[in-house]
């Protein structure tokens, strides 16, 4: 199926590689150090499309303030992560994404997509009809809300009479998308191609601890630091689940999907660079290993980026 592509202005993308920056929640830090990697070694970046956290870093990066977000990010704990957050429970998801929007518009000051430096889409899913949606115009904010926008996770958003939901549903790597911007080589970046094998390592639980609840229990540690009704009643429910938790159990399932869909997409729409940082072990809010997640993308781009000079 065709995906969905609102109307362009126009921009395409110059000399240069295009990026395809994957979903994968906190594994998408790495996309920092993929893209430190490239301009290391003088890579021009000529446009990038993004699904989920690979549009949310994708925009920062085209808007250019990317090292100020890792700088962020660094400094990142898990109360941070929490802050945040915000209940809605119970709706169309566990959290509205409103907070997630504010702070991202910290570091893209510019209203729409076409406004941007660097020509950028983000790729979504119309949650009605299953179809692929590329936002290339509009507002910016809006189109990332929308691919981040994690079943079950966060609220769904509402555009042009749409229901969108987050684009790694159906394109979790959108190298075809990046093509279709107008870049004759594009680097694509996979965050979840080795999560099963980790995940198997993950299931037996430390001395004490249920099995894989990492998650869970992480999310009613923060739900503690709100006096909402939304969040004492959802900290109430996750209590309750048994193990493994709520969090653990949709996140899986929905990684183990889209690794799936992604090795059927790239058998088709092969890139010309294919970067798989090691990031198994790396959990869905896992956003306070910043340093590390980074680094590993950074080692990961670095490595092949010299095979693929050679």
């Amino acid at each position: 199926m065709e995906p969905t592509v609102e109307p362009s202005p126009g921009r395409r993308a110059a000399n240069g590689v295009g990026l395809a920056l994957g979903s994968g929640a906190a594994r998408g830090l790495a996309h920092i150090g993929v893209i430190r990697a490239l301009q290391e070694r003088h890579i021009s970046i000529n446009c990038v499309a993004g699904t989920s956290i690979g549009a949310l870093i994708g925009a920062v990066f085209c808007a250019g303030n990317l090292e100020a977000l890792a700088r962020d990010f660094h400094s990142f704990d898990w109360k941070r992560v929490a802050s945040l957050l915000d209940p809605v429970f119970p709706r169309s998801g566990l959290i509205d994404g409103q907070k997630v929007a504010a702070f991202l518009r910290t570091y893209v000051p510019f209203r729409n997509i076409e406004d941007l430096p660097v020509p950028f889409c983000a790729v979504a899913t119309d949650m009605l009809t299953g179809d692929e949606v590329v936002l290339s115009r509009g507002d910016v904010i809006e189109a990332v809300r929308a691919s981040i926008a994690v079943p079950g996770m966060l609220t769904p958003v509402r555009s042009n009479g749409r229901l969108l939901v987050d684009g790694g549903l159906v394109n979790p790597v959108p190298v075809k998308t990046t093509r279709a911007m107008g870049s004759d080589r594009v680097v694509a970046v996979n965050l979840n191609h080795d999560f099963v094998e980790k995940r198997l390592a993950r299931l037996q639980p430390p001395a004490g601890q249920r099995a894989d609840e990492r998650g869970t229990s992480r999310l009613r540690d923060a739900l503690q630091s709100f006096s909402s009704p939304a969040a004492t009643q959802l900290s109430a429910w996750l209590h309750r689940e048994p193990a493994p938790g709520i969090i653990d159990v949709l996140m899986g399932s929905l990684t183990i999907m889209q690794a799936r869909v992604t090795e059927a997409n790239l058998e088709r729409d092969r890139p010309d660079l294919l970067i798989r940082p090691p990031l198994g072990d790396v959990r869905f809010m896992d956003f306070d290993r910043a340093a590390a997640t980074i680094a590993s993308g950074y080692a990961a781009a670095k490595n092949d980026l010299q095979a693929w000079s050679r």
